[in-house]
């Protein structure tokens, strides 16, 4: 029985029209009459040709099309992120610089009317050119990309080297100017067409569109039903209910408070707002006598356990009496491989097939043909991530069975019972709220709080002669001359003294 699926692939381009504006556009500026005026500059040691500068192209604009400075940077801007032109000096700048910033206009060939599908294949032949000529110095969201494709199109992989490499090959047979441009314009087009993460993607054109937006409506019965067939299938779409979703969200928050050094106190002491750093030796790799917390966090899913060092090794404990270690041996194994290093990759992978798949192994593990089958047809052309099918059914295989058996053992149990339990320390909730400071009030509160002070009354003019008197400064002219009789003592009274 055959199933009509209904194809919701993205065909159609409701920006088209506007890109179709700017290619008319980019063709009036290159006009030799009364075009964006065009230069060969030196870039280092190689001579770029029909280079333009950034204030050339925005003056073009102003002059040309009778618009403000604003609307000409904008303009100017839309051009470059769609392609149109590109930067030379700096790449991932797509904007349009009012300055002596070097732009090229793009080839034809790699203009968005086109309609030439980006596909995977070309991009991975892209990567793999730079990544050879840059001497696998690629940028981090290439890297990204770059085993991601690795992982997608293996199967395809040989091809795209040899492409590469023969590319590569063509491309010294070229003068060195043209050899340069060519390496611009591929960059400016893959820029456009797979930018990185948090730059500004000029391809995003919204929601699927079942019918052409820039051509007329057809309103025939095959289009219309079509139409009915596409909004049905929307309708029915499975999605989940918020109220499940918050559900589900609330039991985790709650599952995990008590775990949570910033929503509860850390015990003894939180090592971030204190000298006290016992709590990073409760929860190192390999100490002896782990925390509660630590240990009543492996029941919360098999990923805690797997993380942590020291559950990792308890459970590998259990598996060995349960015979049936060789299971998370092999699930280490595969780790290593997929994220260690690429050199040695190859010798990885054959101790891996000499341990655990092949026949007679001394740690055979127990999967099913299938995936055997798949597995070892990829040890043909090894790479990290061959031994995914594998590994994800020894995975399944010890969460499903192995991990609840743990659980409910008398070696976690006890292990639980013996955890240590620090005493609690009385620190606040949030350890990161302070008491509440007094500030100096405001001047404007001062201010207003004089205006509406009772007024003090003034003293009198004998009470200030007498204060004046009394606190006025005087000048020493040394002891007083005595007479016959007196003394030379000075009184300790400052009136008698005056």
């Amino acid at each position: 029985m055959k199933i009509n699926k209904l194809d919701q692939g993205q065909h159609y381009r409701p920006r088209m029209a506007f890109i179709k504006k700017l290619q008319s556009l980019v063709g009036a500026m290159q006009k030799r009459e009364d075009g964006v005026i065009f230069r060969n500059q030196r870039l280092i040691t190689t001579t770029i040709p029909h280079a333009i500068m950034g204030f050339d192209l925005l003056e073009w604009f102003i002059e040309s099309l009778q618009i403000t400075y604003e609307e000409a940077i904008h303009l100017g801007t839309l051009v470059i992120c769609n392609g149109f032109i590109y930067p030379v000096s700096e790449p991932r700048d797509l904007t349009l610089r009012n300055d002596s910033s070097l732009y090229r206009f793009q080839s034809p060939y790699f203009w968005q009317c086109q309609l030439w599908p980006a596909d995977d294949r070309d991009y991975a032949i892209y990567l793999v050119k730079k990544n050879i000529r840059k001497k696998r110095e690629l940028e981090g969201y290439e890297k990204e990309a770059y085993n991601q494709l690795h992982e997608k199109i293996n199967h395809q992989w040989d091809f795209v080297v040899m492409q590469a490499k023969e590319q590569i090959r063509a491309a010294k047979e070229r003068k060195k100017g043209d050899r340069v441009v060519m390496e611009f314009q591929e960059r400016a087009y893959w820029m456009v067409h797979r930018p990185p993460l948090g730059m500004v993607n000029s391809l995003e054109y919204g929601v699927d569109k079942v019918v052409d937006p820039n051509s007329p409506q057809d309103d025939t019965v095959g289009c219309v039903r079509q139409q009915i067939m596409y909004y049905h299938h929307s309708l029915n779409r499975s999605g989940s209910k918020s109220s499940l979703s918050l559900e589900k969200l609330l039991k985790q928050c709650n599952q995990y408070l008590s775990h949570d050094p910033i929503l509860t106190p850390c015990l003894p002491q939180n090592p971030w707002i204190s000298d006290d750093t016992f709590y990073w030796v409760l929860n190192a790799p390999n100490v002896g006598n782990p925390c509660r917390l630590r240990v009543e966090r492996w029941a919360f899913g098999f990923g805690e356990i797997l993380s942590d060092a020291y559950g990792l090794q308890e459970f590998h404990n259990f598996l060995k009496k349960e015979f049936s270690a060789e299971n998370l041996d092999f699930w280490e194994a595969c780790q290593e491989l997929r994220y260690g290093d690429q050199v040695n990759m190859k010798e990885k992978a054959e101790k891996i097939n000499k341990l655990y798949l092949a026949q007679g192994a001394q740690k055979w593990i127990n999967i099913d043909g299938r995936t055997m089958g798949k597995t070892l047809s990829g040890l043909k052309c090894p790479h990290r991530y061959m031994l995914d099918s594998a590994q994800a059914h020894i995975y399944m295989l010890m969460k499903k069975d192995s991990y609840p058996r743990y659980l409910k053992c008398d070696l976690y149990k006890n292990l639980l019972i013996n955890a240590v339990v620090p005493q609690e320390t009385k620190i606040s909730t949030l350890p990161f709220v302070h008491p509440k400071r007094h500030s100096n009030p405001s001047p404007v509160v001062l201010r207003n709080e004089e205006d509406t002070a009772p007024l003090i009354p003034l003293p009198s003019a004998s009470e200030v002669s007498g204060f004046s008197s009394i606190f006025s400064p005087r000048i020493y002219r040394g002891p007083p001359a005595v007479g016959p009789g007196q003394s030379n003592a000075i009184s300790c009274n400052p009136m008698q003294n005056g």
